[in-house]
């Protein structure tokens, strides 16, 4: 089969090399110049989700205080936002909590499996590097992650539950003054250059062939008449929409993976997921002192925040922003901006002081869609050769590979490995309710 992937980030790369793996032929339509320059270009390293840093859960945005939970609610909220704040809230008690983590879970051994395939196939390296040590502030957080250490032990990951003490001898950048709660690392866990590895997968593909990239190009529509599906591209900078015939690519399916840009194509066909637009900020800040820079990663739990060193630098990413969508093309505003990134710089000076020129940190904004159940969408929606990857959140690039590999089999009309109860929860058809 010919088909149209719209999105050239992880999640469209990765689902354009699963297509082609499974035999298709592929088409990835990118608005940008290359790849990865979305949001994936900001990504903040970890790969994969563990129960400890899913965006949603018993310590997700407790507290109002952006200074306490991580998440900055921007003024004005209308009523559908305030309903999507009240639905994540739902997700804080513990068996709902374990109920979603579970199917999420399951995409993110999925996505293992196939990112382990990718990598020894084809011998890439991506800045990989192995550890991750969650931090937790007070005893009142540390209590409310207990459930997440229930599903740690309950699926037998492997971790260890740790002392402050503990903390800063494993890792000597983590302060014991002033006091924390404790931590919890992971040694199997993995660290990586997200945009680094969606553009060598784009060079293998380029490489095999059967994966055409059109690149500077945005879709404006799909067309699903006439039973071959298309999409309508934006005329090239420069040129005028009124001189010529519209451009459109046809094919015999078309997946949608193109981040918050998914949801104006989806309006048209009346189609309105509950997503809702997350700003999130990162900091690439040069290492002031090499004594002082973490060897492994280093998470703020409670406030999702997570600093990872790449190289001669260190990456701090969270900072998020949560708005309604009206308001998905409206810059942020300076007072916001700077009030994530001050989250972040102040994340930095509490667990890794002195390791992080942040006076000469390199700024990055970009949107992400949250679901309220903190579930992406994966699977087919509104008609038969029209499927969706979208709304993956902040939590761990890796998810990509395996929301790719269930487009491949939901396109190719193989059976998923993933249980069915999984599937439905990351299907469209859950919020027709």
């Amino acid at each position: 089969m010919d088909v149209i992937v719209i999105g050239g980030g992880i999640v469209g790369v990765a689902t354009a090399y699963q297509l082609r793996a499974a035999g298709h032929r592929v088409c990835v339509v990118e608005r940008h110049a290359t790849v990865a320059q979305g949001a994936t270009y900001g990504h903040g390293g970890t790969v994969l989700p563990t129960p400890l840093d899913a965006w949603f859960g018993p310590t997700f945005m407790q507290s109002r205080q952006a200074a306490k939970s991580g998440v900055i609610r921007k003024t004005g909220f209308n009523r559908p936002a305030r309903d999507f704040i009240k639905q994540l809230a739902t997700l804080q008690e513990p068996d709902a909590f374990v109920r979603q983590y579970t199917h999420l879970r399951a995409l993110a051994e999925a996505s293992r499996d196939t990112m382990a395939d990718i990598e020894s196939r084809f011998g890439l390296e991506f800045e990989q590097a192995s550890g991750v040590l969650h931090l937790v502030r007070s005893a009142q957080e540390w209590e409310q992650c207990q459930p997440a250490l229930d599903l740690l032990r309950q699926f037998e990951v492997p971790h260890h539950v740790m002392t402050p003490d503990e903390c800063a001898r494993f890792e000597h950048s983590v302060p014991t003054d002033p006091p924390f709660a404790g931590g919890v690392l992971f040694e199997q866990e993995r660290t990586a250059n997200c945009p680094l590895f969606a553009k060598l997968v784009k060079q293998t593909l380029d490489a095999q062939g059967g994966v055409q990239f059109v690149l500077g190009r945005e879709v404006t529509a799909i067309r699903l008449e006439n039973g071959r599906p298309g999409v309508e591209l934006a005329p090239r900078e420069g040129e005028s929409g009124k001189s010529r015939e519209v451009d459109v690519i046809h094919g015999d399916a078309v997946v949608i993976a193109a981040g918050y840009g998914s949801v104006s194509l989806l309006e048209q066909f009346d189609l309105r997921l509950p997503f809702h637009p997350l700003r999130v900020h990162a900091l690439a800040a040069p290492i002031a002192h090499e004594e002082f820079a973490p060897h492994v990663a280093i998470v703020d739990s409670v406030k999702r925040i997570a600093i990872t060193r790449m190289n001669h630098r260190l990456r701090i990413a969270g900072g998020g922003v949560l708005q309604p969508v009206a308001q998905i093309d409206k810059p942020l505003g300076e007072s916001l901006t700077k009030e994530a990134l001050a989250l972040l710089g102040q994340a930095t000076h509490d667990w890794v002081p002195g390791a992080a020129k942040i006076s000469a940190a390199l700024p990055w904004e970009g949107i992400k869609l949250l679901s309220p159940d903190g579930l992406g969408v994966i699977g087919n929606a509104v008609h038969p050769k029209l499927f969706l990857n979208v709304g993956h959140g902040p939590t761990g690039w890796g998810l990509a590979c395996g929301a790719g590999k269930v487009i491949a089999d939901l396109v190719s009309g193989v059976a998923s490995e993933l249980p069915a109860d999984t599937l439905a929860a990351f299907s469209a058809a859950r919020f027709a309710h």
